[in-house]
């Protein structure tokens, strides 16, 4: 069953995962696609099957302005195809318009197969090119000018071959990019996007692709049978549905894409209006509303106000499609806590549940979102660890205990130890004073990891890890700065030394009576309660070459970290620095160097400052 959302505006990033191909992006893949998502090519017929006339009547109607005309169109043209039969619209249309004949004694002959030179003659027409604009006698005089256009890119085909549906496909995709015989790009005239001979086909799929839609049940209503379902992003089947997933189609390429993908928590802002939201803001965070449905429904007419718990269905780019009660969907979170404090006065909201609330905990969960919550009892310190649930009577922060787990983690980054990482699987690295950063398997890759090193993990019904905290294994939870002066006042009867450092290109200055041992250059900055506790030098390097992922120094290769910190000296000799781009710097006209942490973090030893020096 599922439940049509209306929605205000169907905007898709289309990164859907295992098959997007970009829109430049020309593969054989990417050109099955691109045909299927215009329905030139359907069912799932082998690609080495042999196409008939009647099949290829259908993709020249599927690929003309005629697409949408040939149902109900059929009528006794040839004593061989009757009006019944499924082609005959398809095939009076072929008629009609010059693209294929029929033969001398009144057939059609609908399950023969079709020749290279039948097809390319066939699509010379609908190019708009007859035979006063070829030379030569047939076939060879088609031959040539498909080749000229481009049609046979990729084709195997060879004349007297029978077509193949992979050769159509390359034809049909051919074709969309092949200049008319008025100067325009064939594609373009259907009002494709072609750019550069590359059909977009991302637009492509957009335009064939219906939804959101949420499932009532842990079933989906679709007008066909899907060949390939993705479920957040895998290749899965419809056996993962559940209720309120959300949910988007494509029946031209037999496709179907299940997002489980929500959020519940305390609804606290509506912008820019309670009357005609456009964003909601649920446990902290702001998600834009994707139908009008949501709108409505978080809106000061619908069903839910500010201070109600409330769950969000998210849709593939994360907007919400569908607000539902919190009862009806109990929601289980994960993670480490950011910041807890008692709250001042009870919140000015209209719920009984957050009025109620004594304490606003921000928990960094395992998906990498900082989510706020509120609730009765005690101020949690910052980096427990801690499971959230939600549902309409309350929230329910409560520590955990750890739950270890030791092993290496497949060079593939595949799976730890016994355990397979389920798809999707949420990780996030995590240290004693709230620091934490969302992490993927391949970070992991070889990784041998103690029981000290895993907090805590769940595993999904398959037994995979679907979540897993880690204790101080990246090192990316701590602050990276550089020292660029360091101001000794001391005495004999006091301490006073100030430090100017740069973190993020913003300068800024430590001064009081704690002296640290390091010098100028990488540091990393380690702080306790939310105090800063000592400095730990980083290790320099002098670059020879490096790239977006690694540099080379003294013969070693080294790792550079995501979130490198790039800073250009001032070329006039100055103390001043800059933050710039990795993409911007390089060993010929910069002398670089590099400042790493070697500090046991067991997927550590990663470059998290370059300082670039003209030469």
């Amino acid at each position: 069953m599922k439940k049509r959302i209306v929605s205000a505006i169907l905007t898709f990033c289309l990164a859907f995962s295992l098959m997007c191909t970009g829109a430049g992006a020309t593969g054989s893949s990417a050109k099955q696609e691109a045909v299927q998502a215009l329905g030139i090519i359907t069912g799932s017929d082998s690609l080495t099957s042999p196409v008939t006339r009647a099949q290829f009547a259908q993709m020249l109607t599927a690929a003309s302005p005629y697409k949408d005309a040939a149902e109900g169109y059929g009528s006794s043209l040839f004593r061989d195809l009757k009006g019944d039969h499924w082609a005959s619209g398809y095939v009076r249309i072929a008629i009609e318009q010059g693209w294929m004949t029929g033969y001398v004694d009144g057939s059609f002959r609908p399950d023969q197969s079709v020749t290279l030179e039948e097809g390319c003659a066939a699509l010379l027409k609908v190019l708009g090119y007859d035979s006063s604009a070829l030379k030569g006698a047939y076939p060879a005089a088609q031959l040539s000018k498909a080749n000229s256009l481009g049609l046979l890119d990729d084709v195997s085909a060879k004349q007297g071959t029978k077509l193949t549906r992979q050769d159509c496909v390359n034809l049909f995709y051919n074709l969309l990019t092949a200049e008319t015989g008025s100067g325009s790009v064939y594609g373009t005239t259907l009002g494709y996007s072609v750019t550069n001979g590359q059909v977009d086909y991302s637009a492509l799929v957009t335009a064939g692709t219906k939804g959101p839609y949420v499932a009532d049940s842990a079933s989906l209503s679709l007008p066909f049978t899907p060949g390939t379902v993705y479920y957040n992003g895998a290749v899965s089947s419809l056996t993962s549905v559940q209720k309120y997933d959300v949910y988007y189609y494509n029946a031209n390429m037999s496709a179907v894409w299940v997002y489980h993908n929500r959020v519940t928590g305390t609804l606290t802002g509506l912008s820019p209006s309670a009357a005609a939201p456009t964003a909601a803001t649920v446990a902290g965070v702001s998600y834009q509303l994707g139908t009008s449905e949501a709108a409505w429904q978080l809106s000061s007419q619908g069903s839910f106000q500010e201070g109600d718990m409330v769950t969000l269905l998210l849709g593939m780019n994360g907007e919400a499609i569908q607000a539902i009660g919190a009862q009806e969907n109990e929601a289980i979170y994960y993670g480490s806590v950011v910041s807890s404090a008692k709250a001042a006065s009870t919140a000015s909201t209209t719920s009984s549940s957050t009025a109620t609330a004594q304490v606003t905990t921000q928990v960094a969960c395992t998906d990498g979102v900082i989510r706020t919550f509120y609730h009765g009892g005690t101020a949690l310190s910052a980096g427990k660890l801690v499971t959230v649930s939600t549902t309409q009577s309350g929230t329910n922060v409560r520590s955990l205990s750890a739950k270890r787990l030791e092993g290496t983690v497949s060079k593939d980054g595949d799976s730890l130890g016994n355990y397979k990482f389920a798809a999707g699987v949420q990780i996030l690295d995590t240290d004693d004073n709230g620091g934490y950063a969302r992490i993927y398997p391949s970070r992991l890759a070889g990784v041998k990891l103690s029981g000290d090193n895993v907090r805590y993990y769940t595993l999904n019904a398959a037994g995979e890890i679907d979540r897993m905290v880690l204790q101080n294994v990246t090192g990316d939870t701590q602050p990276y700065v550089y020292v660029s002066g360091i101001e000794d006042h001391s005495s004999e009867m006091n301490i006073s030394v100030n430090y100017t450092y740069i973190q993020d290109g913003q300068a800024k200055t430590i001064s009081g009576g704690a002296k640290y041992a390091v010098k100028t250059g990488g540091v990393m900055l380690v702080y306790e309660k939310g105090s800063l506790n000592s400095m730990r030098q980083l290790v320099s390097v002098n670059l020879d070459s490096l790239s977006s992922l690694s540099a080379m120094g003294g013969g070693r290769e080294y790792k550079i970290a995501e979130n490198v910190q790039v800073l250009l000296r001032d070329r006039s000799g100055g103390q001043g620095y800059y933050l710039t781009d990795l993409s911007q710097i390089n060993s010929g006209d910069y002398a670089l160097t590099g400042w790493y942490d070697n500090l046991n973090y067991p997927a550590g030893n990663r470059i998290r400052i370059i300082v670039a020096e003209p030469r």
